[in-house]
This record gives structure tokens, sequence and C-alpha cells, in this order.
């Protein structure tokens, strides 16, 4: 039985740089980018590691598709995606964290 997965946006303090990411567990792939895991990963280059939008889907593959398809949108769209989901761009990791 497949669990599905998240696709995830994160982004620096000053909220200027977004990464687009998947998973299967949101949570711990969050803590992974605070913590700079992948020294060397744009997100530990850029100090991306504050969760602003996230999206489950029933299915990895579906979740894979889902980013590959918000990496082709243009930058204005990703930051419409996350004011209508997030419109004082908080860190949702807590929130994450209830979804363990």
């Amino acid at each position: 039985m497949e669990r599905g997965g998240y696709i995830y946006i994160i982004t620096n303090k000053n909220n200027t740089v977004l990464y687009v990411g998947v998973t299967s567990q949101l949570y711990y792939r969050i803590i992974e980018h605070k913590e700079g895991k992948y020294k060397n990963s744009f997100s530990a280059k850029y100090n991306c590691h504050k969760l602003v939008y996230y999206e489950f889907l029933p299915s990895i593959l579906q979740a894979i598709h889902r980013e590959k398809q918000l990496k082709n949108w243009h930058r204005t769209w990703k930051i419409n995606l996350i004011n209508e989901f997030n419109p004082s761009w908080d860190d949702l990791t807590e929130k994450a964290k209830d979804m363990v």
C-alpha cells in the first residue's frame, strides 16, 4: 500500500529564495533542511528552511509529478500559491509535526 507524498515550498528568513521539494515524510524532511543535513545542497547554500507551503497527494508518483509542475511555474505563480495557503508566510513546521 502506497502512503502518498507531500510537495513543499521552503524559503529563507527574508522570503527571497523559494525551493520546491517532494517527500513522503514532510516533518522529517523539513528537519533535515533546518539541520543542514546536506551541506552542499541548494537549500543549505541559500539557508532555506522555513516551510511556507505544502500539499499532500495520495500517491508519491502524483507528488513527484506535482513537484515537477511547480518547479516549472513562474515565481509569481508560486508566490500567489503561498499567499493563498499561508498569507503571513509563517513557518509551518510545527503544523507538519502534527501530521507525523
